[in-house]
């Protein structure tokens, strides 16, 4: 195919540490990507809370813009965030502050508060959404209960991707896969829900109109073509939260049985359905319906991804172990298998802090050897993460029915050679790995169906397929004694 205007596209893919500018070319019946612009997306310490720079990633997204244009320009714009987060706008448009970092500690209780007034039961069957205190729903019942001046002012709310889309377009909509992180959103309707808004207390008017995956959120404002020089083109409602961008780019080109892991800060474990799953066994095991594209169903767990990792690596540069992400993937790698496992989802790791004290304290209080060095403490990181992976597996296996054959592993992740591997091992099933750039991906495939460029999502899935390497990991039935000591620990 020879390169025209509508194949070539620029998506914005910003997760919780990092952002993106990434040009995509479809040519010759493959994507190809340009990655033009890269910044650190950074929470903002104030006050005692946790903050998004907002109008900093504004700015960033300008250049972005800019760089894009210079590279040869594109013919459409796609942003992708991480879900819960949002900002909230008055009745002349303004934002209303700095969106709230959802790992502010201001929706501790929240949880417990809502169960008061609608119970978990129906709060389940209403969204099909894992219940986590940092959902939109909790965020925005703090706001009821502790600035209810503020919601006063609020004319509506909207997710990180839509805000960023209204600062660019004037459009005050939200797409429904970021709608489907709130916590208020109806899966079986595809609309709002209004009897939780209703139960929480929330005003009905703060809630936007739906936008279609696939949709044009608007043009590029005249003024920012003018203070940037570039001409104005849509703004694409992909999918919003970039789980549902990088499912779009899963390259299971054969149509097996298969589930995926979308391995970041968080990692997203989960199937492709047709249909919401809202049994009370999927409720008691907090498995989420999330919003896919088209009229898919992610059913999957929202589990503690690299963040750990990530942690650690911050904490130790600033003790004097200045370490890469391969010397302790290298430093893991060599030691001692099996020992000691921490629940990488237990509050205590999912503040920023000392992750190798915090781990040190678990290991202790739950009587298990306490980590004689730093590759003791990354190995229990690696190991952990790996048997919550095969929990996960376990839970959707027993509520789907499903007999998975494979498993692809998606993201930053990927190049984590040994987190692949004993993922592949404890899950007893194959990994295979890739595309690394999944998310970005996914929100240029989307960007290319709704200009026609590519027909529909299963010849997007085969495009990605020949688009990238995918790389096989075997598990090695030798370490199958890792979960073995897992399941003991903690059953």
């Amino acid at each position: 195919m020879t390169m025209t205007d509508k194949t070539r596209v620029l998506a914005f893919d910003l997760g919780a540490s990092s952002g993106r500018a990434v040009l995509a070319g479809f040519d010759d019946g493959q994507l190809r990507l340009q990655e033009v612009h890269r910044f650190p997306n950074e929470p903002v310490s104030y006050g005692g809370h946790l903050y998004w720079d907002v109008l900093r990633l504004l700015h960033e997204i300008k250049t972005g813009l800019r760089k894009a244009h210079a590279e040869g320009g594109f013919a459409s714009v796609g942003i992708d965030t991480w879900g819960v987060d949002y900002g909230l706008l008055d009745r002349r448009g303004a934002l209303l502050g700095a969106p709230y970092h959802y790992r502010d500690s201001r929706t501790e209780g929240m949880t417990a508060e809502a169960f008061s007034r609608i119970s978990a039961e129906t709060l389940y069957q209403k969204t099909g959404g894992q219940i986590m205190p940092i959902n939109t729903a909790f965020q925005l019942l703090e706001h009821q209960m502790h600035a209810p001046e503020l919601l006063a002012q609020a004319q509506c709310f909207l997710p990180m991707p839509d805000l960023l889309a209204y600062l660019l377009t004037g459009d005050m909509s939200t797409e429904r896969t970021i709608a489907g992180t709130t916590q208020l959103f109806d899966p079986v309707s595809g609309g709002w829900s209004g009897e939780v808004i209703d139960a929480l207390g929330l005003p009905e008017h703060l809630f936007p109109a739906m936008a279609q995956t696939g949709s044009v959120k608007g043009m590029l404002a005249d003024d920012i073509c003018r203070e940037l020089g570039i001409p104005s083109v849509p703004v694409i409602a992909v999918c919003g939260h970039d789980t549902q961008c990088a499912a779009v780019a899963v390259p299971n080109a054969d149509g097996a049985e298969a589930c995926f892991i979308s391995c970041g800060t968080w990692a997203l474990f989960g199937t492709e359905l047709d249909a919401p799953v809202l049994t009370e066994e999927s409720a008691a095991l907090g498995i989420s319906n999330e919003v896919g594209y088209g009229d898919t169903v992610d059913f999957l767990k929202n589990i503690t991804g690299t963040w750990i990792l990530q942690e650690t690596r911050r904490v130790l540069a600033r003790n004097g172990e200045p370490y890469s992400y391969a010397d302790m993937e290298s430093l893991a790698a060599a030691a001692p298998s099996g020992v000691r496992f921490i629940d990488v989802d237990a509050p205590a790791f999912s503040a920023p802090g000392d992750m190798p004290a915090r781990i040190r304290d678990w290991c202790s209080e739950s009587g298990q050897p306490m980590p004689g060095d730093t590759a003791d403490v990354l190995r229990c990181i690696y190991e952990s993460l790996a048997c919550k992976f095969r929990t996960a597996l376990d839970e959707i296996r027993t509520v789907t029915g499903k007999h998975f054959s494979k498993i692809y592993m998606l993201g930053g992740g990927v190049k984590d050679s040994l987190l692949c591997q004993l993922t592949a091992d404890v899950c007893e099933l194959p990994v295979l790995t890739g595309p690394v750039e999944a998310t970005a991906l996914g929100n240029a495939a989307v960007q290319l169906i709704a200009a026609g460029a590519v027909p529909d999502l299963r010849e997007a899935r085969a495009v990605i397929a020949r688009s990238v390497t995918v790389k096989r990991y075997t598990p090695d039935p030798g370490h199958a004694y890792i979960f073995d000591n897992y399941e003991r620990l903690f059953n």
